[in-house]
């Protein structure tokens, strides 16, 4: 399976941080050995620059992503998810959640998949329900929003911006790389900072024999 990451300009940062950082080290993996592919996708090849100056470059182009079973789509947030150069992005992730396929999205990606009908009919989050119905004039998922930091719909994943903690723990979920007890450990740490998980993230490494 594969994550692919879109990477624009001005994506934010810290969104995707946490993420990042674990999928690319594969530490906690319940197998560092599986076949995974973390790859960045842009519109082309391109390099994207983000909000904190960090250049990204593309593995792969848009034209060239053929997503399989049990590989995620992630949108981070960024300040240009309202521009016309990037509405190929969005019906991309809203042909491939239509096609059963894994997206997650979070803070301004949201609102771009508002903008193509991505959640007229999928439990989601955002940002805040006003700003989404007023940027996103022929949004219809209202009786779908959920007030909560992150938001699983099926296939669809979608968090604010102010939870790039639970937005990680449930790209995880979805990729299933990671043992159950393992994202549970790992997220209370870092959202608690009490030892005791500590001690449960590096015990759950370790599970019990057959």
């Amino acid at each position: 399976m594969n994550a692919y990451l879109v990477v624009v300009d001005t994506l934010a940062d810290w969104e995707i941080g946490y993420l990042t950082a674990e999928l690319h080290s594969r530490r906690f993996f319940a197998n560092p050995l599986v076949d995974f592919g973390f790859r960045k996708v842009g519109l082309s090849t391109a390099e994207a620059t983000s909000m904190g100056g960090v250049t990204h470059v593309p593995d792969l182009a848009l034209a060239d992503l053929v997503l399989e079973a049990g590989d995620v789509l992630i949108l981070p947030g960024g300040e240009r998810w309202d521009q016309p150069e990037l509405r190929p992005i969005l019906d991309f992730a809203r042909d491939a959640l239509d096609a059963g396929h894994n997206v997650a999205a979070i803070c301004g990606a949201t609102n771009g998949l508002a903008s193509v009908g991505a959640l007229d009919e999928r439990r989601h989050t955002s940002n805040d329900l006003g700003f989404l119905k007023q940027t996103c004039p022929a949004y219809r998922g209202e009786k779908l929003y959920r007030n909560e930091p992150a938001v699983r719909g099926d296939n669809l994943l979608t968090a604010t911006g102010l939870a790039p903690l639970e937005f990680s723990a449930e790209v995880l979920k979805m990729l299933k790389v990671w043992r159950p007890e393992t994202i549970r450990a790992w997220y209370q740490l870092h959202k608690t900072r009490k030892e005791r998980w500590y001690h449960a993230l590096v015990a759950s490494m370790t599970p019990p024999p057959q």
